[in-house]
């Protein structure tokens, strides 16, 4: 064989891979971040069972409230009836002697010998018990016999002269009037005076 020619293994071609360059070294790919922790958040279980406790609760006092407010507006009712029935309890009590004292003076006025003079004066104390019975309980008569005219507390029902009593005084008193506690119950019905009586001039 000629020294000059060329062996099989140089005469073969060479691959693609051995003719190109030498590759680059790959870097390796970074490791993925660790996710971040999640911060620990409210229940949201525990919340609902919170609120619907509280609710509960806020519909109890809600329910026993209304049921309160019915109760004091009953009680409330029969107080005020109830006071409507007896408030002249303590008034009626005090007029239970003076009831006794006229059944006693009727009894007296029945009798045979019956003395009018003892009954005018018996009748007389019963009734002066009963003005003070009354006035215990602020009942105050209205006499203005001889006092000036009050519209406040007097109604005229007529006028005539008097000599005696000045013009726009009380002449005479028809019907006693009271006052309870200061407030008008009844006015005294009364004669207003015109003063003297003028003489007409003869024609």
């Amino acid at each position: 064989m000629n020294e000059t020619e060329p062996s099989n293994s140089d005469s073969q071609a060479k691959t693609p891979a051995e003719n190109a360059a030498p590759a680059a070294p790959v870097s390796p790919a970074p490791a993925p971040e660790a996710p971040t922790p999640a911060l620990p958040g409210p229940d949201l279980g525990i919340e609902l069972a919170a609120a619907k406790k509280e609710a509960a609760d806020n519909y109890d006092r809600y329910v026993r409230s209304v049921a309160d407010l019915d109760n004091h507006r009953r009680r409330t009712i029969r107080e005020k009836e109830e006071l409507r029935q007896f408030a002249a309890s303590k008034v009626l009590e005090d007029l239970l002697p003076v009831i006794d004292n006229l059944g006693l003076g009727l009894a007296a006025a029945k009798a045979p010998n019956a003395d009018l003079k003892t009954l005018v004066g018996g009748i007389s104390m019963v009734a002066e018990q009963l003005k003070s019975s009354l006035a215990n309980h602020g009942l105050k008569e209205i006499n203005p016999a001889g006092q000036a005219f009050d519209p406040n507390l007097h109604e005229a029902i007529s006028q005539q002269p008097s000599a005696d009593v000045a013009e726009g005084s009380v002449v005479t008193v028809v019907r006693t009037g009271f006052t309870l506690n200061g407030r008008l119950l009844r006015p005294a019905s009364v004669i207003v005076s015109t003063g003297p009586a003028v003489e007409q001039p003869q024609a």
